[in-house]
C-alpha cells in the first residue's frame, strides 16, 4: 500500500514514476481482479489440458491397438512406455488435484480433489506395481490409460465449466465495461485528458457526442439525448439540459455537454450497482447452504461406499460371479465410484443460477441485494404497495374541470390560477401548472389572503376571486344543484375539489388528484394473474384510498395508516401465513420495508443504494416489480432443476459404478466413462443456469 499527499502528487504521477523505473502499472479492483483471476485460472487449466492431451492420445492409442501388433513389443516394454507417457499427466497436468487434496487434508475435510486423487492414484500405483514387479500380480494388465484419461476428462470438464461460469457473470462484466478509463476535464479554462481516478467531486467534465459519461453529475451547459438503457434499462433516450442529472456509464448521443461531477469513483451509480451485484452473487441462499451441507457429508460417504465396493467384489463378489482377476475388477469399481460421484454438479447447482439471475436482473434495472432475497421473492404470496409515490406519481394534478358560470375551461383556469399565485398551498401548484400547460398567461394578484381551512381570496386586476373548498363556497353563495352533484361525484372518485368564485359567479369546480403512474393497472393485473394477493396501504382517507384502489384494480386496501401502522398491517398478514413483499419509495416506508419478508424499494436512476430494500428498482417503473418476482421464480426453478438432476445423477450413478448391473448383464462401467459422465454433469448444470440470460420481462 502506498500513501501519498494528494496536494503534492497524483495517481498518474506515481504511475509515471513506476513506469519510468521500468515496471508496468496494473490497476486492479473488484470485479476486474476477479476477471483477471478467472482468466489466469482458465489459461492454467487450458495449459494442463493441452499437456494432458499431448500424452493421453498416444497412451490411448497404444492401449487400444496393442492387440494388433503385440508380437512387435513385449507387454513389459509396453507398460514401461505407458508409464513414461502417463506420469506427466498424473503428476504435472494433474498436480492441481494433489494440491487441492492436500489443502483439504490440512482443513480436515474431503472434497472433489480428494476423490480424483484417490481414484487416479489407485489406478496409477497399481499399474506401477504391475510394471516394476509383475511377479506380484496374476495379470500384466495396467491402468495407466484409465488414470491418464480420467485426469484429462476432469480437466476438460473443468475448462468447459470455467468457460461457462465466465459467461454466467457476463452481465456484471458488461457493466464494468461501461466505465470509461479516461475523461476530459476543464480546469482553468483548459481541456485536459486525465485518468478517471483523478476526477474529484466538483470537477467540470466535457462529454462529446458518442462518449460515455465518466461520472455522475449535473449538466452545467449544453443539450443532448442520453442513452441510459445499459444502466437503468430505460430504452428511450432521455433529454438532458442544464440542471439535469446524468449517470456514469450512459452514452451521450447528440450534443456536447459540460457536466459537474457530483459522484465519482466508488460512489457513482454504476459502481454502486456493480457492488450490489457483486455482493448478491457472493452471498448464499438458504437452499445453497442446504446443498453445501449435503456435499459436506457426501464425499466421506462416497469414500466409504468406494472402499466397501472394493471389499465386496474382492472378497465376496469374485467368489459368486465370474469377474476374472478379482483385484483388477475390484480396483475398477473402486476407481469408478470415486470418479463418478464427484459432487461438482451439486456444488454448482445454486451459485451459477444466482450469478446469472442477479446479473440479468442488473441488466434489466432490478438490483437484488442478496441470494436470500432472491429465494424469498420466488416464494411470495402477498404484495403490498404504498400509495403515494409508489402507485401514484406523488404530485397532485388537475384531472377534471366542471364548468359553472364560466364560458369555457380557459376562463376557469385563468381566474383560479391567477388567484392561486398568491398561495403556497401544495394544490395551488397543480392549478398553476394546468393553466401553464393550456398556454394561459396568468396575472399576479394585487393582494392575497389565505382563509384557514377554506382556501384563498385574491384580488386580480380589481376583481375579487375566491378559490377554496365546499365550506368556502357554502359561506359565500349557494351552489347550483348540478354543480353540487358533480362536486360530490369528484370527491367520491378521490379528488380534492376547489370551487372558483369571481364577481359573485360560481365559475366552476376543479378536481385535483394524485394520478396513477403509467402502467399501474397493467402491473397489478399481471401480479394478480401470477397468483399474488395485491394490497394497498396508505395514510390517505378512506374515500381517496378507495378511489385509487379501484382505478388501479386493487381489491384490498387499508387507509389512514401511520408508518408504524403499515408495519403492523404487514405483521398481521405474516401472522396469517403470508409471505409478504412491501413496495415503497423508501422515504417514509422504512418500517414497513423492514418488517416485510422482502422490501422492494423504487429508486430514481441515481438513488439505487436505498438501505431499506432487499430489492431495488433502478427506474421509477412498477413493471420492475413483476420483473423481479418472475426472475426470482425462474432462477429458483433453475436451481431446483439443477439440484434435482445433480442428486438424481449421483444417486443413480454410484450403484452403476459399483457394479450393481454386472450380475445381470456382465457389464461394468469403465472409470473413463465415469469421468466423462462426471464432467458432463457439471457442464450441463452450468449450461442450464446460463439459459437465464435469455429471460425477458
Amino acid at each position: 500500500t502506498v500513501d501519498y499527499d494528494s496536494t503534492l502528487a497524483s495517481r498518474s504521477m506515481l504511475a509515471a514514476a513506476v513506469e519510468k523505473a521500468g515496471y508496468k502499472v496494473l490497476e486492479i479492483e473488484g470485479v476486474m481482479a476477479e476477471r483477471l483471476a478467472r482468466k489466469a485460472e482458465l489459461n492454467a487449466v487450458m495449459r494442463d489440458l493441452i499437456i494432458a492431451l499431448a500424452f493421453v492420445i498416444p497412451v490411448a492409442s497404444i492401449t487400444m491397438t496393442y492387440s494388433f501388433w503385440s508380437d512387435l513389443m513385449t507387454t513389459d516394454i509396453r507398460n514401461y512406455i505407458l508409464l513414461i507417457l502417463a506420469a506427466p499427466v498424473q503428476f504435472f497436468a494433474g498436480f492441481r488435484y494433489y494440491k487441492g487434496a492436500y489443502r483439504a487434508i490440512l482443513n480436515k475435510r474431503a472434497n472433489m480433489d480428494t476423490l480424483v486423487v484417490l481414484g487416479t492414484s489407485s489406478a496409477f500405483i497399481y499399474s506401477l506395481i504391475v510394471t516394476l514387479s509383475p511377479e506380484l500380480v496374476s495379470t500384466p494388465d495396467v491402468y495407466f490409460d484409465t488414470s491418464a484419461v480420467i485426469i484429462t476428462l476432469v480437466l476438460a470438464g473443468k475448462y468447459l465449466e470455467l468457460r461457462s461460469r465466465g459467461s454466467t457473470s457476463e452481465a456484471i462484466m458488461k457493466l464494468m465495461d461501461l466505465q470509461p478509463s479516461t475523461a476530459v476535464t476543464i480546469r482553468d479554462g483548459a481541456e485536459t485528458q486525465v485518468s478517471i481516478d483523478e476526477i474529484k467531486e466538483g470537477d467540470l467534465v466535457l462529454v462529446k457526442p458518442g462518449e460515455r459519461m465518466p461520472i455522475d453529475g449535473i449538466v452545467q451547459s449544453g443539450r443532448s439525448s442520453v442513452d441510459e438503457s445499459m444502466v437503468t434499462g430505460e430504452s428511450i433516450p432521455q433529454e438532458k439540459v442544464e440542471g439535469a442529472e446524468v449517470i456514469g456509464g450512459t452514452v451521450n448521443i447528440s450534443g456536447m455537454l459540460k457536466v459537474k461531477a457530483t459522484r465519482v469513483g466508488r460512489n457513482t451509480t454504476l459502481a454502486q450497482i456493480v457492488k450490489l451485484v457483486e455482493d448478491a452473487q457472493s452471498s448464499k441462499a438458504p437452499i445453497e447452504r442446504y446443498a453445501d451441507k449435503i456435499a459436506g457429508y457426501f464425499v466421506p460417504a462416497v469414500l466409504i461406499v468406494a472402499v466397501s465396493t472394493f471389499i465386496f467384489w474382492y472378497y465376496v463378489g469374485s467368489g459368486i460371479w465370474d469377474v476374472g482377476d478379482a483385484l483388477s475388477f475390484s480396483l475398477t469399481t473402486f476407481v469408478a465410484v470415486l470418479v463418478i460421484a464427484c459432487p461438482c454438479a451439486l456444488g454448482l447447482a445454486t451459485p451459477t443460477a444466482i450469478v446469472v439471475g442477479t446479473g440479468r436482473g442488473a441488466q434489466l434495472g432490478v438490483l437484488i441485494k442478496d441470494a436470500d432475497a432472491l429465494e424469498t421473492a420466488g416464494k411470495l404470496t402477498t404484495l403490498i404497495f404504498d400509495k403515494t409515490g409508489t402507485l401514484t406519481v406523488g404530485e397532485p394534478k388537475v384531472v377534471k374541470l366542471v364548468l359553472g358560470d364560466a364560458h369555457d375551461e380557459r376562463e376557469l383556469l385563468y381566474h383560479a390560477g391567477s388567484a392561486e399565485r398568491g398561495s403556497e398551498h401544495v394544490l395551488s401548484g397543480a392549478v398553476i401548472e394546468a393553466a401553464r400547460e393550456a398556454g394561459i398567461v396568468l396575472d399576479e394578484p394585487e393582494t392575497s389572503t389565505v382563509v384557514t381551512g377554506e382556501g384563498v381570496t385574491s384580488i386580480v386586476k380589481g376583481v375579487t376571486i375566491h378559490v377554496g373548498n365546499r365550506r368556502m363556497a357554502a359561506r359565500l353563495m349557494s351552489t347550483p344543484s348540478k354543480l353540487d352533484q358533480s362536486i360530490t361525484q369528484m370527491e367520491d372518485e378521490g379528488m380534492t375539489v376547489m370551487v372558483c368564485i369571481a364577481q359573485d359567479k360560481m365559475l366552476g369546480a376543479i378536481g385535483v388528484a394524485d394520478t396513477l403512474k403509467a402502467g399501474t393497472e397493467e402491473v397489478v393485473r399481471t401480479l394478480t394473474d401470477m397468483g399474488l394477493k395485491v394490497v394497498m396501504l396508505t395514510g390517505d382517507n378512506e374515500r381517496t384510498a378507495r378511489a385509487i384502489a379501484a382505478r388501479a384494480g386493487i381489491q384490498e386496501f387499508r387507509a389512514q395508516l401511520l408508518p408504524k401502522d403499515k408495519a403492523s398491517a404487514i405483521r398481521s398478514y405474516q401472522e396469517a401465513g403470508e409471505i409478504v413483499a412491501m413496495v415503497g419509495d423508501g422515504i417514509n416506508d422504512a418500517p414497513a420495508l423492514a418488517q416485510a419478508d422482502i422490501g422492494i424499494a423504487i429508486g430514481s436512476g441515481t438513488d439505487i443504494a436505498l438501505e431499506s430494500g432487499n430489492i431495488v428498482l433502478v427506474r421509477d417503473d412498477l413493471k420492475g416489480v413483476s420483473t423481479a418476482i418472475r426472475l426470482s421464480r425462474r432462477t429458483f426453478r433453475k436451481i431446483r432443476e439443477n439440484l434435482f438432476w445433480a442428486l438424481i445423477y449421483n444417486t443413480a450413478s454410484i450403484p452403476i459404478a459399483a457394479g450393481i448391473l454386472y450380475p445381470f448383464t456382465d457389464w461394468l462401467l469403465s472409470p473413463m466413462i465415469a469421468a466423462g459422465a462426471m464432467a458432463f454433469s457439471s457442464v450441463s448444470v452450468v449450461a442450464n443456469a446460463s439459459l437465464l440470460r435469455r429471460f425477458r420481462p
